[in-house]
């Protein structure tokens, strides 16, 4: 009797295998799909079913500029901070039109301390930051927790390999310019000479290693979030709140059918010319039967049209949805 139970379940989890592998092959051509149909762009993607029944990726070769997504982790550095009593959400924190950089995805913190000095609680700063893609609120909640490498630390003390956060939104931004931090444009530069500065900014910012996340980098801490293995109960579900309330854009989430929910950060990366840097989401996506999948997807040095962008990421949404 027992060698027959032993049997039984040792041919139950062979076919358990065998569906899996099934699965993950599947998954893996659809995204090879998706980026062949990229190129030459580079488009870097995970997808990892939390319940373990497939995973895959694509170009995986590389550290991929993580854009705004990264205001999801420094989120995450700063509830750290909350639950071990070195912050408060009321806390107020001081914002004046210096502190102000440019970039939002709607009026929010910047525009409003554009105007002249305010004061906001770390919350609101969290949610401008997570939900509306306010630059100027994370650059204040990076300088409130300690800076990139503080997070950076926090991050690799949680198990999170290969994620890095150096620097702010305003930095980042100078990179783009081809300026040195604090500098500003030369005075009397022709158009001619703007345009070369310009584009060795660019060229120069699409490779350096500062703020990028490798593949496996980005899965393992959307799923740490989710299992709830990087904050308190209650910061875990205050930060993936704000992920489900993004507003604006919408990417992996224009893929989904009825009744599948998704906490993601989006990230776009400057233009020059035709080329954008980096067109990012990095995504939790639940399924009206519960199942999860997380989802990293990085399109890097692209010259394609945003129609384009928008039916690669709508079709990376309905392959996960397929998947759960």
């Amino acid at each position: 009797m027992l060698k027959h139970t032993f049997l039984a379940l040792s041919l139950a989890l062979a076919a358990g295998s065998a569906i899996a592998a099934d699965k993950s092959a599947t998954l893996q051509a659809s995204l090879q799909k998706l980026a062949d149909q990229a190129k030459p762009a580079k488009f870097g993607i995970i997808v990892v079913d939390l319940d373990g029944s497939a995973s895959a990726k694509v170009n995986d070769d590389r550290a991929y500029m993580l854009m705004s997504t990264f205001k999801a982790p420094v989120s995450a550095a700063v509830l750290h901070q909350v639950d071990a009593g070195k912050l408060r959400l009321d806390q107020k924190v001081h914002v004046t039109p210096a502190d102000v950089t440019a970039g939002s995805a709607v009026p929010s913190i910047g525009a409003r301390a554009a105007k002249g000095p305010i004061d906001v609680t770390v919350s609101e700063l969290m949610t401008a930051a997570v939900t509306q893609s306010d630059n100027t609120a994370v650059d204040a909640l990076l300088k409130l927790v300690g800076g990139g490498q503080v997070v950076t630390a926090y991050l690799k003390d949680k198990g999170v390999e290969g994620m890095r956060i150096d620097m702010d939104e305003r930095a980042v931004g100078h990179v783009f310019e081809g300026l040195a931090q604090g500098a500003e444009p030369p005075l009397h530069e022709t158009t001619v000479q703007e345009s070369a500065r310009l584009l060795k900014g660019y060229e120069a910012a699409i490779v350096m290693q500062e703020n990028t996340t490798t593949l496996d980098g980005a899965a393992t801490f959307l799923r740490k979030l989710q299992a709830g293995e990087l904050l308190s109960a209650a910061s875990t579900k205050r930060l993936l709140d704000m992920m489900r309330a993004q507003v604006i854009p919408n990417r992996i989430r224009a893929g989904l059918p009825a009744g599948f929910s998704i906490a993601d950060k989006t990230g776009t990366g400057a233009s020059n010319g035709d080329r954008i840097a980096a067109w990012n989401d990095m995504a939790i996506i639940t399924a009206p039967n519960g199942k999860r999948a997380v989802v990293g997807a990085f399109l890097r040095d692209t010259t394609s049209t945003a129609e384009q962008r928008a039916a690669w990421f709508k079709e990376l949404g309905t392959v996960v949805s397929k998947q759960l």
